[in-house]
């Protein structure tokens, strides 16, 4: 048997935005020509590429290019000039678009790489095939300053590092039963983010509303929310996806926030729902 690691083509490179951030960017794809279409998958917040690790494996496996992104400041990416924004990061992932060249991939975004998506197809027309929404929202997303200054504290930084305590404190992020390995992927990722990184980016969404420019978006989409979901309520992705034109909404029962982690072959079978849309 073939392993997956032989049938995958590996490339490792930096798109360097024009404010100066070094994203860190994966490609992957099957060994000879890809039968399916370019899938880019955008983190959320105090995460990283890992987060679609069995996602992105499933995508190869069914002939998919995928492409892999650590969002500015996370993971190995490097921060910029300007400040950590909603359309700054949309522009982040036009940038990663642009550089792999695949204007019309499927665009997958988590928590706030579904921010990241969002602000990307409303700042113009978007020639994206589809679009896959998990655990987001358009509006509703300012988080108080108690919530700002203990992600950029040192005192929970150091409880992060703690795996035992660390999981503990990020357990209301997934629903119950989720999988110990999957939690404590979700405590490495946060426990790797620097505090500043984590504050800015939970203040990045204060005052975000993209409901009205949502209504112009054309582009087939699928809109999933953990209905255990404690980080972003579901009903905000209903909104979300009653915005949206030629969306769909499907509420996950039992699962959480990290949907990446906890029901990837959901993130997969949406994913190839909006594939065979274009196809068809």
């Amino acid at each position: 048997m073939t392993t997956a690691a032989a049938a995958v083509a590996a490339a490792e490179t930096t798109v360097t935005t024009d404010d100066g951030a070094a994203l860190a960017v994966t490609v992957l794809a099957p060994l000879g020509t890809p039968s399916g279409t370019t899938v880019v998958l955008a983190h959320g917040w105090a995460a990283a590429r890992r987060v679609w690790g069995t996602v992105a494996d499933r995508l190869i496996r069914e002939g998919h290019r995928v492409v892999l992104y650590d969002q500015r400041g996370h993971g190995a990416s490097a921060p910029g000039r300007e400040g950590f924004t909603v359309p700054r990061l949309g522009a982040d992932l036009g940038a990663v678009l642009e550089h792999v060249g695949a204007p019309d991939a499927i665009v997958a975004g988590h928590s706030g790489g579904g921010f990241a998506a969002l602000s990307y197809v409303t700042s113009g027309p978007r020639e994206l095939s589809g679009l896959l929404l998990l655990g987001t929202a358009a509006h509703d997303q300012d988080t108080p300053d108690s919530e700002v200054r203990m992600m950029g504290s040192a005192l929970f930084t150091r409880a992060l590092r703690r795996p035992a305590l660390g999981r503990k404190l990020l357990g209301q992020t997934m629903g119950k039963g989720a999988d110990r390995r999957a939690l404590e992927v979700n405590r490495q990722m946060f426990a790797a983010t620097a505090p500043q990184v984590r504050a800015d980016a939970f203040r990045s969404s204060r005052g975000m509303d993209l409901r009205e420019p949502l209504a112009t978006v054309r582009i087939p989409a699928v809109v999933l929310a953990g209905a255990a979901d404690r980080v972003v309520a579901p009903a905000l992705g209903r909104a979300v996806a009653e915005a949206l034109p030629e969306a769909r909404f499907e509420e996950l029962p039992d699962a959480g926030h990290m949907l990446p982690l906890e029901t990837p072959q959901e993130v997969v079978r949406a994913i190839r729902e909006l594939a065979d849309r274009r196809r068809g």
